[in-house]
């Protein structure tokens, strides 16, 4: 049977099975293997690897595939710029991807407070009927940001640096015409190993579901369902109705987009981790027509800089503990939140904790919301990180999408081609991506 041999099949699968396993043994997804998690920094990338069978399986997987972040990004933003040729036109591209995510950060933004306003999910939300958490390690990290730390430990910021400059020498350089092609073989070995990374996906995908569902369970979402379900309806919304008109402007169909990286989709769903597909979302945006130069400037700065989903919640949860403890906020004061969540919210995958220790400094900043309030979202938050995840990892492609189409560097004729065969590319006994789709 073809579905037999779909990865998107199997991803799904074994999210279900992780669902199931949690919800009725968590004693087995949260059964220790370790004595304590494995922590340890290689290639530039913070590798973890917990101690519960389900975070063992998951961190696995989400490891292996952050060590193929930095290289890809290095190789991919390298052979573009020196494909690019015009050193002017980097820098174009550059600057108007830094626009482009300040402008729609600042709509997803004022999106989340809009619909935070109207729905008012912290009302009525009593804070005695839902279990807090301990939140020192995030008030105490927060305390410890700053923008030289953030570039210090952004590994992805770094590499993207030391890309560029590469890139830049060597396109001026007599001698590149015998490392190019050195550099396109590693590539093509890099990617062909992707390939059979991307094959344990489904072992990810279930190990992170039986942790998230074994240790906080289903019946922690009651209390605060109101604001979960507020957060997915104004992430749908941004999705289908923000980032639609964006793709139509540029030519593309968004449900077409959505099919063509469904897998990536999932396996970003089953691990809570936008990292666990950024890899393969380059690659797919290449070969649906976007020019290598765009991909690799627009999706290695857009993980650290163009978070839709990260900056809907965090206006949100602002907002929510607000209404949880009767504080009014002024004009004056919602000013204030927006202007620092414009800029605190640019660090959040800098930072270990992401959201959790930039709503800390958030509320920290203002003074009128009570930063324990924090305790009551710990036990909801790795719900809506799912949320936030896919909201991040979409937007990051329509962002490179638009950037190409506006530069005049999209194919559409590769886009139809790519969107034509979907099933052929996940097809886990494919291994010629190339080939053209099989008739039916």
């Amino acid at each position: 049977m073809k579905l037999l041999t779909n990865l998107t099949f199997w991803v799904l699968t074994a999210i279900t099975a992780g669902i199931l396993l949690g919800h009725y043994r968590p004693d087995l997804a949260l059964m220790p293997v370790l004595d304590e998690p494995l922590k340890a920094r290689f290639m530039g990338q913070e590798l973890t690897i917990g101690a519960t069978v389900s975070e063992f399986l998951s961190g696995i997987f989400i490891s292996t595939v952050k060590l193929f972040i930095n290289p890809i990004i290095f190789l991919t933003i390298t052979l573009g710029i020196v494909s690019m040729g015009d050193l002017k036109k980097v820098g174009k591209v550059g600057a108007k991807a830094l626009l482009y995510f300040e402008v729609v950060t600042t709509l997803a933004l004022l999106i989340g407070i809009g619909v935070a306003h109207v729905i008012q999910p912290g009302v009525g939300v009593s804070t005695a009927a839902v279990k807090g958490g301990d939140i020192s390690k995030y008030t105490k990290s927060a305390e410890a940001f700053s923008w030289l730390k953030f570039l210090g430990d952004n590994s992805t910021l770094q590499v993207l640096i030391v890309a560029i400059l590469t890139g830049i020498v060597l396109s001026r350089y007599s001698g590149r015409e015998r490392v190019v092609p050195v550099l396109n073989r590693v590539a093509k070995v890099v990617f062909t190993a992707l390939h059979r990374v991307m094959l344990l996906a489904p072992i990810g995908a279930f190990g992170g579901m039986a942790f998230t569902i074994g240790k906080y369970g289903l019946a922690t979402l009651l209390p605060l369902g109101k604001l979960m379900l507020t957060v997915y309806i104004t992430m749908a919304l941004f999705i289908f109705v923000v980032l639609w008109f964006i793709l139509r402007h540029a030519g593309v169909r968004l449900w077409s987009f959505l099919r063509y990286i469904r897998e990536e989709l999932l396996i970003v769903l089953g691990t809570s981790s936008s990292e666990a597909g950024l890899p393969s979302l380059m690659e797919k945006l290449e070969r649906m027509g976007c020019a290598r130069s765009v991909v690799g400037l627009v999706v290695p700065a857009g993980y650290s800089f163009n978070l839709d989903g990260t900056t809907i919640y965090l206006s949100m949860a602002t907002l929510f503990l607000a209404q949880v403890f009767g504080v009014e906020l002024t004009v004056a004061q919602m000013l204030t939140i927006i202007g620092i969540l414009m800029v605190t919210s640019k660090g959040a995958a800098g930072v270990t904790g992401s959201g959790f220790v930039v709503l800390a400094s958030t509320l920290t900043a203002i003074k009128v919301i009570p930063v324990e309030g924090l305790a009551l979202l710990l036990g909801v938050d790795r719900f809506m990180s799912e949320a936030r995840s896919i909201t991040n990892f979409i937007g990051n492609g329509v962002a490179t999408i638009w950037l190409a189409k506006n530069e005049g560097a999209f194919d559409a004729q590769k886009m139809e081609w790519a969107f034509a065969r979907v099933d052929v590319t996940e097809d886990i006994r494919t291994d010629n991506l190339d080939q053209k789709p099989v008739a039916k």
